[in-house]
């Protein structure tokens, strides 16, 4: 299966802009022969705790229904990322829209100490299965968490796919604790993170993809826009940018 992390330039607070952009990286997404496609941390957002409240929404807003659409109609499998409304509180969640089934919300369960003013803890779902390849998903903070990545192997999962908004120190981190990830549960792991502002500091890209030994076998650059494409069954991977 080819999985597709998809490193994009957010634009604050523009939900509508940002659907059509991540549109754009979904037909480059199907013309590589993409499967499934992952965005970064509220990625249909930008990473902006402060403008949560405003933002947020759900599943069935009727912007989103696109994505459902085609993902019927090409079998794709798309991960987006925003706020979503959680009894009273926000929750930091990725919506997947699966082919010719209901929707998915993918909510953080554990949060970074900073987003406890702004977030309330969400649901996990185990793992994700997209043509008989079992996903486990992290949102950022929580690749961190031992018990998260435990639970995601105990679900039977393939490979480990990390969306997160992170900084240059955030992604060094990051990269040791996905490729420990690796090693430990002898699975392939990847991360996708966005380029450009976010939360009064620059997301630096990097999305990454470690093979089940944790060597890491691809990697995008912390500047420019593209697609990380990696093949579960053939272990290659595709590197393309969008933008100089």
């Amino acid at each position: 299966m080819k999985i597709c992390a998809a490193q994009t330039k957010p634009i604050k607070g523009n939900i509508q802009a940002n659907i059509e952009n991540h549109l754009l990286f979904i037909d480059r997404a199907l013309s590589n022969g993409a499967e499934a496609i992952i965005f970064s941390e509220l990625s249909l957002t930008g990473y902006e705790p402060t403008l949560a409240r405003d933002l947020a929404t759900n599943a069935d807003d009727n912007r989103l229904s696109i994505f459902q659409e085609i993902s019927d109609q090409t079998g794709i499998t798309i991960g987006a990322g925003l706020p979503t409304i959680n009894g009273n509180g926000f929750s930091i969640s990725m919506i997947l829209f699966r082919p010719n089934k209901p929707s998915l919300v993918y909510s953080k369960k554990y949060l970074h100490p900073d987003e406890d003013e702004f977030f309330i803890p969400g649901k996990n779902i185990p793992s994700l299965i997209v043509n008989d390849t079992t996903i486990g998903i992290a949102i950022c903070y929580e690749l961190s968490v031992p018990e998260h990545s435990n639970v995601a192997h105990n679900s039977g999962a393939e490979i480990y796919i990390a969306s997160v908004a992170k900084f240059a120190k955030g992604v060094e981190n990051a990269m040791i604790t996905l490729s420990d990830i690796a090693i430990k549960y002898s699975m392939p792991a990847m991360m996708v993170n966005a380029i450009g502002p976010a939360d009064n500091g620059i997301c630096t890209g990097n999305s990454s993809v470690w093979d089940s030994t944790g060597q890491l076998i691809g990697q995008l650059d912390n500047s420019r826009v593209g697609l990380l494409t990696y093949d579960t069954k053939s272990g290659g991977v595709v590197c393309l940018y969008y933008e100089k």
